[in-house]
């Protein structure tokens, strides 16, 4: 477990040449023409934004799915990420209480199997997509990557994955779903909708960061920590945990993203490593 009372990094190992360019294609549908055209609220809500750099070849990507608590938020290309050389997908998804679970989880699977089928026309590489998000963005990278269900409809293998870095997410059922059952936020419950439920040996890298545990909400760094342990007990070898002192859990996002880059960049440079 790494303790950080304060964090602030400036810089990253990770240069990014000046001249380097990139672009951004917005509003691209991850479902099939058919499934828009005969719903349209997913017509409306189901798209992503990619941002990525031009003229690259064999970059990494991150999905970065927002936060809301299932229920707000827009897609979104945090400023922390850009011109760090690597894509950002940004994606956008259904909410509570037009939907009710899975079917937010399932649009994250949907987005994530788009990427998959398409970043190497970007000039991305498949077997470095990393998923992150924030609070709810959070829980849906755990859900996805962690309960191999959702991406197999795709005929994804969710171990394909290169790395999942959740920002102060739900390891138990998202208090929305809960909701939804007419339970409050403060019973607890896992089951098929908890990342808990689905600990296994054999998942790629799993980085958990939140805030402080004094500040977060309610008891999310305490979920986390029991996810970290419960993944060791299982016999996972790459789950690492950040707190971050000093940071609630919306301001904890802030000091996150050198995290996140840092550690995109380690796991990235063990892949290219094998090849």
């Amino acid at each position: 477990m790494k303790k950080i009372i304060f964090l602030l990094l400036l810089t990253t190992s990770f240069f990014v040449s000046a001249q380097q360019q990139y672009a951004i294609e917005k509003d691209i549908h991850y479902y099939p023409d058919a499934i828009n055209k005969s719903d349209k609220y997913i017509d409306s809500q189901c798209s992503l934004d990619i941002y990525y750099p031009k003229k690259s070849k064999n970059f990494a990507t991150i999905i970065w799915f927002h936060g809301g608590g299932l229920s707000g938020g827009n897609k979104e290309i945090p400023n922390a990420l850009l011109e760090k050389g690597f894509a950002v997908i940004g994606v956008g998804y259904r909410l509570s209480p037009k939907v009710k679970a899975p079917a937010y989880i399932e649009d994250a699977a949907a987005a994530i199997a788009w990427t998959f089928q398409h970043i190497d026309n970007y000039g991305g590489r498949s077997d470095m997509i990393f998923l992150s998000g924030h609070s709810a963005g959070g829980y849906l990278t755990m859900m996805v990557g962690l309960d191999k269900k959702y991406l197999a409809k795709h005929e994804i293998d969710a171990n394909s994955i290169a790395g999942n870095i959740p920002f102060s997410g739900h390891t138990i059922t998202h208090f929305t779903i809960r909701k939804e059952m007419g339970m409050n936020e403060i019973q607890p419950l896992i089951d098929e909708y908890a990342p808990l439920y689905f600990v296994r040996p054999d998942a790629p890298p799993l980085v958990l960061i939140t805030g402080d545990p004094e500040m977060e909400l309610l008891g999310r760094y305490e979920e986390n920590a029991y996810m970290w342990r419960m993944m060791k007990l299982a016999g996972h070898k790459r789950t690492t945990i950040y707190k971050l002192e000093g940071f609630n859990h919306g301001a904890m996002a802030e000091p996150a993203f050198p995290l996140l880059i840092k550690e995109v960049n380690i796991i990235k440079k063990e892949i290219s490593e094998k090849k």
